[in-house]
């Protein structure tokens, strides 16, 4: 037994002259301190306690060695030389002076788009600040909700806010977003697309929509507002059915949704349709705040990142005993998604419409010390009976495509709306 101590203590020594030798030589290299700080404490805890088997050591051993490879092939010398030959020759031949700071950040931006991930994303200081203030009810911009496909990165109009200054301006939910300024819409994240559209009230934007069945573009000059944006509205339909549509997933949008639950209950609700059509999805809090007031006691979500490392969502014993009807389409994104997946597992509700979008992924936003921040996915979601719906979607379990069934009415009434209808009437039986 002494002699197998003897051993270890040998390995922890040596493992320990590994680490300052790959400290010293190493020390610049973008995250080896964190390897390093793992196998420090895990040669300590062999010092103490002496049952940290050798094939731990090893395997520790082989992460460092991975994890250093791969960091001194992002920042070889090689690397590094070809990064000083590249801004040598835009200092040289570029036509334009360039500012070295911008030179600096679209070396972050590109790091994040190596990924090959179209969710993930570098914000600067200024582009974060932006981005925080979308998910604020109140905010300047022109009121509209946006969506885009990450294939083509085409960005669509899905819904116009009532009274905002896209509506006033003539833009129509089903445009296509080309151009903002002088940027085409198809070479931007959205998330970063969004902070050039919003402004200061007052200011302009220059927008060139197209629109689908009509020759060429259109181009809008619209000036900006504060838009109060609801993001839950609701009214009373026959057979005491209650009507509730959501258009986003924002920080106000759980309280909005029990006060309408609450106004619709006075007036007599006795069932609900929840209306999800162009939800581009939200905040996952948000959602899942609502499906805690609707859902007995369980899982509503759960996440799981590539450690396998799982957190749940959960709803408390209270419910609604409500019948459900969900409208869903192709355009009902992430956190519309995770409702609809949860009352479809919970079997509270019957889904209406069309497949959804199918995202299944988290992502995480996380700001740096300068104030710059990484929007990273970090973990897949899962319904309640375990599904991952990414790539796939969710099929409703009546499938109807959209019908507008007054094709003459130049305003939009529901009585017209073939999927409403039809949650009208499953509910009524």
């Amino acid at each position: 037994m002494e002699e197998k101590d003897e051993q270890i203590l040998q390995t922890a020594d040596a493992l320990r002259e590994d680490i300052r030798r790959a400290e010293k030589e190493q020390r610049k290299i973008f995250g080896k301190g964190i390897a390093l700080g793992a196998l420090m404490t895990l040669a300590l805890c062999l010092l103490v306690f002496f049952v940290i088997p050798v094939v731990q050591i090893k395997r520790a051993e082989n992460n460092l060695q991975q994890a250093s490879e791969q960091n001194d092939e992002l920042l070889s010398p090689a690397v590094e030389s070809k990064l000083e030959r590249l801004a040598a020759a835009i200092d040289t031949y570029y036509y334009e002076d360039v500012d070295e700071e911008d030179l600096i950040q679209g070396l972050y931006k590109g790091l994040l788009e190596g990924t090959g991930d179209t969710y993930s994303g570098y914000y600067t200081p200024e582009e974060y600040e932006s981005l925080m203030i979308s998910a604020k009810s109140s905010l300047s911009g022109i009121g509209a909700v946006l969506q885009q496909d990450p294939d083509t990165m085409q960005v669509t109009v899905v819904h116009v806010y009532e009274g905002s200054p896209a509506e006033k301006a003539g833009i129509l939910a089903g445009d296509s977003i080309v151009q903002v300024g002088d940027i085409r819409s198809n070479t931007m994240e959205l998330t970063k697309l969004v902070t050039y559209i919003r402004g200061d009230k007052g200011t302009k934007v220059h927008l060139k929509i197209y629109r689908k069945g009509e020759t060429g573009y259109k181009e809008f000059d619209i000036t900006r507002d504060i838009v109060d944006v609801p993001t839950v509205s609701g009214q009373m339909l026959e057979n005491g059915i209650g009507y509730i549509m959501i258009v986003e997933f924002g920080d106000k949008t759980a309280e909005e949704f029990a006060d309408t639950v609450d106004d619709l209950t006075e007036q007599g609700m006795t069932s609900m349709i929840v209306d999800l059509r162009d939800n581009p999805g939200g905040m996952v809090d948000s959602v899942t705040k609502i499906l805690d007031q609707i859902l007995p006691e369980g899982v509503t979500v759960w996440t799981e990142d590539k450690n396998g490392q799982k957190k749940e969502y959960t709803s408390d014993a209270a419910s609604m005993d409500l019948p459900m009807a969900v409208l869903i389409n192709e355009n009902s994104a992430s956190s519309s998604e995770i409702f609809a997946g949860a009352i479809r597992d919970y079997e509270y509700g019957t889904l209406i419409g069309t497949k959804t979008f199918g995202k299944g992924i988290v992502q995480t936003i996380r700001q740096l010390a300068d104030g710059s921040a990484i929007k990273l996915t970090t973990a897949k979601y899962f319904t309640p009976n375990g599904e991952n719906i990414h790539g796939e979607g969710i099929k409703p379990d009546i499938k109807l495509e959209y019908e507008y069934l007054d094709p003459d009415g130049e305003q939009y009434d529901m009585k017209y709306d073939n999927q409403i209808q039809k949650a009208i009437e499953v509910l009524s039986k």
